[in-house]
């Protein structure tokens, strides 16, 4: 289990991961294939570890609605 801190620089990783994904890509993917992309991307830059992994994949799993709400904004405010 993360302590606080380390659950703080793993959140703040994790959303960076989200922004710096093209919009597209986010709209495009299904759920499953969205969330093993940004779970690869986290793995890639070894910005987790594999405990941090597993916990992430939860966490990013939960807010796939939201992640997709902010990214259609996104493609709305650049239109």
């Amino acid at each position: 289990m993360l302590g606080l801190r380390e659950r703080a620089v793993t959140m703040r990783h994790v959303w960076s991961v989200i922004e710096e994904t093209e919009t597209k890509t986010i709209l495009s993917l299904n759920d499953t294939d969205l969330i093993g992309q940004l779970l690869n991307k986290l793995e890639s830059k070894k910005l987790l570890n594999g405990e941090q992994i597993n916990e992430m994949s939860c966490y990013i799993r939960s807010r796939v609605p939201l992640i997709r709400d902010l990214a259609q904004t996104r493609m709305v405010s650049n239109s």
